[in-house]
């Protein structure tokens, strides 16, 4: 849930700075796309330097729990770093949707169980209202990085015509 709040606050202040004239942020999938980048930044790093607070999270039936938590940060920083780099822009999405279908599971058994992990909640609704924002992430990935919807956001708009030369 904090990560869907990170997405739509981080895309606020990216149309905000095209507002004010910041390069590379003119259009929606860039904008989405920093956020999500940032977002996974911040996620990942937190994996890292504090791998205790994701270890409640993971399920008895998987193994080797700490090198899995430090895998999935590793994931997410080379999903953002691969999301800011025009020529692995589209892998990094697709690899992302990936990924956060992967970790689906381990969020069904959240809600299911309940948790108590520093900086949540520890109502269990709270890891039932997260369940319905998965598919959204992977869309997000998906568009942020030009894999589903509008392509070539350089294209021209239709009914223009490009001068020949």
């Amino acid at each position: 849930m904090l990560f869907i709040v990170l997405l739509v606050l981080l895309t606020l202040l990216a149309a905000l700075g095209d507002r004010l004239g910041a390069p590379g942020l003119a259009g929606w999938p860039a904008r989405m796309r920093l956020a999500m980048a940032l977002a996974l930044l911040f996620v990942g790093f937190d994996h890292w330097l504090t791998p205790g607070r994701y270890l409640p999270m993971m399920p008895d039936y998987l193994p080797y729990h700490l090198p899995l938590v430090l895998f999935t940060g590793a994931c997410e920083l080379a999903g953002a770093v691969g999301l800011l780099l025009p020529q692995t822009r589209r892998l990094a999405a697709t690899m992302l949707a990936l990924y956060f279908v992967c970790v689906f599971p381990a969020n069904i058994h959240n809600a299911l169980n309940g948790l108590n992990v520093d900086g949540l909640p520890s109502v269990q609704w709270y890891y039932w209202l997260r369940l319905p924002f998965q598919p959204l992430i992977i869309l997000w990935a998906l568009y942020a990085g030009g894999v589903i919807g509008r392509r070539g956001a350089s294209a021209q708009p239709v009914g223009t015509m490009q001068a020949q030369g």
